[in-house]
C-alpha cells in the first residue's frame, strides 16, 4: 500500500482561473500550506507592481522560504489600445525567470500569479509555458492564476478550480478592505 501511494507522487500543475474573486488568495493559501511543510516557494506576479499588498510584508517572515516578487507595473491597458510595450518588456522578463526557477528544481512550489491574464492579452505565447510546464523537473509544482485560462494549459493540468462570483460587496457600494481585499 505504501509503494503505491509512493509511485502516485509528482509535482502537480494546478490553475485557478474564472471570473470571481479569490484566485491569487487560494493560490497564497496553498503556498503558505506547502512552506509550513517544509517547501521552497517562489510566488512571481506578472502584472502587479505598483501598489503594496499585505502579502508582500507576511511572506518575510518566511525568508528564503517564500519569496513574492512583483514582476509587473499594475494595471495592464489592452482593448481599444495597443499593449504598452514596457508591459510586453516586463511581462518577458517575468516569464524568463518563471522559467528558469521551474526548471531548475530550486524551488518545490512556483506560483505564477496573473499568467493568465499575460497569455490571454497577448504578451506571452502559452505554448512556451505548456513546453516548460511538461519539462518540469518531477516534483515541482506550479499553480497559475488569473481569468480565461488558456485551453492548452487547462489540458495539462492536475487540477483546474474556477472561482465565479455570486455577490462582491462592490455592489452595495463597499470598497475594498485593507486585510481582506489587500
Amino acid at each position: 500500500m505504501v509503494a503505491a501511494l509512493a509511485e502516485s507522487r509528482k509535482g502537480l500543475i494546478l490553475i485557478n482561473t474564472g471570473p470571481g474573486k479569490g484566485k491569487t488568495t487560494a493560490a497564497m493559501g496553498t503556498a503558505l500550506r506547502a512552506v509550513g511543510n517544509g517547501m521552497r516557494v517562489l510566488m512571481l506576479q506578472f502584472l502587479k507592481g505598483s501598489w503594496h499588498y499585505g502579502e508582500l510584508d507576511a511572506v518575510k517572515a518566511f525568508g528564503d522560504n517564500f519569496i513574492l516578487k512583483q514582476m509587473g507595473r499594475g494595471f495592464v491597458k489592452v482593448g481599444g489600445a495597443e499593449t504598452d510595450p514596457e508591459d510586453v518588456r516586463l511581462v518577458e522578463e517575468a516569464w524568463e525567470e518563471a522559467r528558469g526557477a521551474i526548471l531548475s528544481g530550486e524551488w518545490d512550489l512556483v506560483v505564477l500569479d496573473e499568467i493568465n491574464y499575460a497569455i490571454g492579452y497577448g504578451m506571452l505565447d502559452p505554448s512556451r509555458v505548456v513546453q516548460t510546464l511538461q519539462q518540469r523537473p518531477e516534483m515541482v509544482h506550479v499553480i497559475l492564476t488569473g481569468r480565461n485560462a488558456h485551453p492548452s494549459l487547462v489540458e495539462i493540468a492536475d487540477t483546474v478550480t474556477e472561482m465565479r462570483q455570486v455577490k462582491h460587496a462592490y455592489e452595495s457600494g463597499i470598497l475594498a478592505q485593507r486585510g481582506i481585499e489587500y
